[in-house]
């Protein structure tokens, strides 16, 4: 493997693992109600479980409730059952066609275990960057012992590896400053 392919690829795995950190902060709440709140829930429909998107529509009509309206409105009471099951810890009102989630304010220790979890997932974020910094440099050394680059492209591909892993860290770093913010914010 030469460097630029093992720098290409270290990029791409970098890249979705922030993409995954991305996807996961929306499940997180703020004080707004958020369509991406139960982006990751899964509902026990017609004998499997099933994300919430395939089933219904979720919006935010206003800053503090979500509506969910399901595309076959016999579905609405597995929905109602999923919400309970899931550690939201929102009480669904239904009225038979659309499901009503009201989000309450967070009271300051929801706000801090809110932003505990960020900083938590931007540690495991950081660490499968790191990891994938370590798989990158061990592809460069086994290149260099196979005769496919020289050890002063070895070098030069770890410290361009280096910079990378630090680019990486930085952007998860200013993802969690952002949605720490927004979430300590009223």
């Amino acid at each position: 493997m030469d460097a630029d392919t093992i720098l290409l690829d270290s990029e791409e795995r970098m890249e979705k693992a922030l993409a995954k950190l991305k996807h996961d902060m929306t499940g997180i709440r703020t004080g707004r109600a958020n369509p991406g709140l139960v982006d990751s829930l899964r509902v026990d429909v017609y004998g499997s479980p099933t994300p919430i998107k395939q089933i219904a529509s979720v919006s935010a009509p206003e800053p503090s409730q979500l509506v969910i309206r399901p595309f076959d409105p016999s579905t609405i009471k597995d929905i109602e059952k999923g919400i309970v099951a899931s550690d939201l810890g929102l009480t669904p009102q239904s009225d038979g066609k659309v499901i009503r989630l009201n989000i309450p304010a967070l009271s300051t220790e929801v706000r801090r275990s809110m932003v505990a979890r960020t900083k938590d997932l931007t540690e495991e974020t950081k660490v499968a960057i790191r990891n994938i910094r370590r798989d990158a440099n061990k592809h460069a050394d086994q290149a260099e012992k196979d005769n496919e680059m020289t050890e002063d492209d070895r070098e030069d591909s770890k410290k361009a590896i280096l910079e990378l892993t630090k680019k990486y860290e930085g952007k998860a770093s200013d993802l969690a400053k952002a949605k720490e913010s927004e979430v300590m914010d009223d």
